[in-house]
């Protein structure tokens, strides 16, 4: 991939894409295949960066993940709930569902498992999802005492029983907890303090769980009761196409006043992101949901006040929408975003005032006044390898001429060929 890319303006962009699967779904399947009695196939699965790393990370502690059709459809022969390594060194990358979910995973073992990953990751908190654990019976820490990682955890199964976890940070601390807890010796009680961010991920959770055969009895997602130990039960899991990937593609259609269709993807779907139609909607976009996916229709836009906490990872495409409406687009309700793979209030505040927009920084959000005029020339766009900065802020380039992308690559994380595949809605075949 090139140091960066140019975006190519369009009149209006017109379409049908399926996005790859999701990544969230892919790596939550994982787990509950890993730790399943038998084999089990994922059908559909993402090959990108973040599932890479979870498949060698499960491969250091002796799973067999096998990978056929571009990485699409993965063979997982799972360990029964008891992994079959003792010490391990694991390293994420930048992914936080991997480090978060096997650091919980990691207690189910026999054995000293340190996990670690790039300079960013040792920001990212971590510390919830350690005392939750250590209330259960394992043995983690933090090996910098910073609260993030590496972490280090000397392993010698999960006892369950009853514990705290706070839900302001990231849902994916609870996910994680969730994830292992089934093949714990005893039932485990959780109880969430404060406000869950998220939500959906922690339904999406839940639901993984349950297709592979594992029950979880919860109260209004202020306490989780699962019994243990239960078996995960190997079986085939069909992965839905990537509800975050496609929020890109609609907002697409809503900045260049076209049309593009979404397949595989419909309101049923396991993911919150689907949600970001709603955004487009009360924007003025016209949506149309078919069985075989969703389309979004532009039109005139219109600045909206909107939480986005259920919906968190779609912040950056809706802040790229909102440069093109006609008057001020307020998001609130995701402070926790601070914490991602970069800092997406502060970061995506600078780099959207490249366009000539004001925006003011808020305590859990960003207000976003519209641009006014397209007659300018594009930006050159920091990503700070965040993926999901790289994909939204190209898409003013489809408006505005010569907004260029530097480190392009940074979308390998979760969805290497997204520009490609913008390039095929974009441009003529002869152009291509």
């Amino acid at each position: 991939m090139t140091s960066s890319v140019t975006i190519r303006p369009v009149e209006r962009i017109t379409g049908t894409i399926r996005p790859p699967g999701s990544k969230s779904i892919t790596n939550r399947a994982l787990i509950c295949a890993a730790l399943a009695e038998g084999r089990s196939t994922l059908r559909g699965a993402l090959d990108s960066e973040d599932t890479r790393v979870m498949i060698e990370a499960l491969h250091r502690l002796a799973i067999q993940v096998e990978a056929e059709e571009a990485g699409q459809t993965l063979s997982v022969q799972g360990c029964g709930g008891k992994l079959p390594t003792g010490s391990a060194e694991l390293f994420v990358g930048n992914s936080g569902t991997t480090i978060r979910f096997l650091t919980a995973v990691a207690t189910l073992g026999r054995g000293r498992i340190r996990l670690d990953g790039v300079e960013r990751m040792r920001q990212r908190p971590i510390g919830d999802l350690l005392a939750g654990l250590n209330q259960l019976g394992a043995e983690t820490r933090s090996e910098l005492d910073s609260n993030c990682p590496p972490v280090i955890v000397d392993a010698h199964g999960l006892r369950g029983g009853t514990a705290r976890i706070r839900g302001a940070v990231s849902s994916q601390f609870l996910s994680g907890l969730l994830l292992a807890i089934p093949c714990g010796a005893e039932d485990t009680v959780l109880n969430v303090e404060g406000p869950l961010v998220s939500v959906p991920y922690v339904e999406m959770t839940v639901a993984v769980m349950e297709s592979f055969g594992v029950h979880v009895d919860r109260d209004n997602l202020d306490t989780f009761r699962i019994a243990a130990p239960q078996l995960y039960r190997g079986r085939e899991y069909e992965i839905e196409p990537d509800a975050s990937a496609a929020s890109y593609f609609w907002a697409a259609a809503a900045i260049t006043g076209g049309e593009v269709t979404v397949t595989g993807l419909t309101r049923d779907a396991l993911q919150g992101d689907i949600g970001f139609c709603d955004c487009l909607q009360q924007m003025g976009c016209d949506i149309y949901e078919e069985p075989h996916g969703i389309t979004v229709r532009g039109g005139s836009l219109r600045g909206i006040t909107t939480d986005m906490n259920a919906i968190s990872d779609t912040v950056q495409t809706l802040a790229a929408v909102a440069l093109f409406a006609d008057s001020p687009t307020t998001i609130t309700g995701v402070a926790h975003i601070r914490h991602k793979e970069t800092d997406r209030i502060g970061d995506l505040a600078r780099e959207l005032r490249k366009f000539g927009a004001s925006v003011v920084e808020l305590d859990d959000g960003l207000r976003i006044e519209p641009i006014g005029t397209t007659e300018m020339r594009g930006p050159t766009i920091d990503t700070y390898d965040d993926h999901r900065m790289a994909m939204s802020l190209a898409l003013p380039g489809l408006r505005i001429p010569d907004v260029v992308i530097n480190d392009p690559g940074c979308t390998a994380k979760t969805y290497p060929g997204y520009f490609a595949d913008l390039t095929t809605l974009t441009c003529p075949p002869d152009d291509r």
